[in-house]
């Protein structure tokens, strides 16, 4: 395959609608492999920087980092795929191989920084383009194997939402004896919810109102709590080990923070584009950690497929046609799906 254009549905511009084009591929070299992607995962990140939300973005962008599909095509070189491989692509597609956090598996905290899958520059300085595509080449070695077990539609979602959340599960060790609190039901929440209900730790939902309760009962949570109750807090005062917050708006954090017991941990995954405050004696007090977690790298990526697969976890969906993103786009914006809109390529 020499560089060739592939249909994949673009911003042309920040905050513009996304729209019917044609982009680049490269061609595929020694260790590549390229995929017919079947399905591509909507995140809310893909409109936080459609929509130059967390800064400057690289125009005409693709979004589309939840990439779920089948390898079309192989370099010479490449050892651990073959053409009709169930694979996956996520948040990044290359990395400086060499720092100590590349060679750890960490990729997603190299040192020089990532390539991520869209809105990024590869090593030629070419823009990458992501998942709302019909094909993309990328390395073999970013990219995973998707069991058997999983439906690609539901696993595309796993790409980002689901290893956003394993990552720092396994990380603070949620498991049997543990209480974890998931705070907010949505893309990333529920599949929180499903994930440290599979690891065995007892789970709570803490949504701004019990509108979700029976859902986040269903997914796997023993408790479920609205935050805008203010005896919520009072009555959960000292609870958890461990709060991951998947919420891209910023929050109350001293509030949250009492809910933690004496070492717990809150955990940010969700990015608000304001910046939050915080008196430090909410953390002094209890000797408790505020911190983030950034996606996982490609062996964990494997890791929490692999454990999907086994626990017969996927994202709970709504399928839709490339033509429907915009709309898509303003319901995530105002909460209005359950839980992921996954694009079926083949209407690109």
């Amino acid at each position: 395959m020499s560089v060739t254009q592939v249909a994949a549905y673009a911003a042309p511009a920040a905050k513009a609608p996304l729209e019917r084009t044609t982009v680049p591929r490269r061609p595929v070299g020694e260790h590549d492999v390229l995929i017919d992607i079947k399905y591509a995962g909507i995140c809310h990140s893909d409109i936080h920087q459609a929509r130059d939300g967390w800064g400057e973005g690289i125009f005409p962008m693709v979004p589309g980092h939840e990439i779920a599909g089948v390898v079309a095509e192989v370099g010479p070189g490449v050892t651990r795929y073959a053409v009709g491989d169930r694979v996956g692509v996520g948040c990044f597609v290359d990395s400086c191989r060499a720092c100590e956090y590349c060679r750890r598996g960490q990729e997603q905290y190299c040192v020089k920084g990532m390539t991520p899958t869209y809105n990024g520059r590869d090593k030629e300085g070419e823009p990458t383009y992501g998942g709302y595509s019909t094909h993309v080449v990328v390395d073999e070695n970013y990219a995973v194997r998707i069991p058997e077990g999983l439906a690609l539609d539901i696993a595309a979602p796993l790409l980002c939402a689901g290893i956003t959340l394993y990552s720092p599960l396994k990380h603070w060790e949620a498991g049997p004896g543990k209480k974890v609190a998931i705070v907010g039901l949505g893309g990333l929440g529920h599949m929180g919810v499903k994930i440290a209900a599979a690891l065995g730790a007892e789970v709570t939902v803490l949504s701004q109102s019990l509108r979700k309760k029976e859902d986040g009962l269903k997914l796997g949570a023993s408790h479920y709590y609205a935050t805008n109750d203010e005896t919520t807090f009072e009555k959960l005062a000292g609870t958890f080990d461990l709060i991951v917050s998947t919420v891209s708006a910023p929050l109350p954090l001293d509030a949250y923070l009492s809910l933690l017991k004496v070492d717990g941990a809150f955990v940010n995954v969700g990015a608000p584009e304001e910046p939050v405050s915080l008196n430090l004696f909410s953390v002094i007090a209890g000797r408790k950690t505020l911190a983030g977690s950034s996606i996982g790298g490609i062996p964990e990526t494997q890791e929490m497929l692999d454990f999907c697969a086994e626990h017969g976890l996927g994202a709970e969906i709504e399928l839709i046609d490339a033509g429907q993103i915009n709309e898509a786009y303003e319901r995530v914006l105002s909460s209005d799906v359950r839980y992921r809109f996954v694009i079926d390529t083949a209407t690109i």
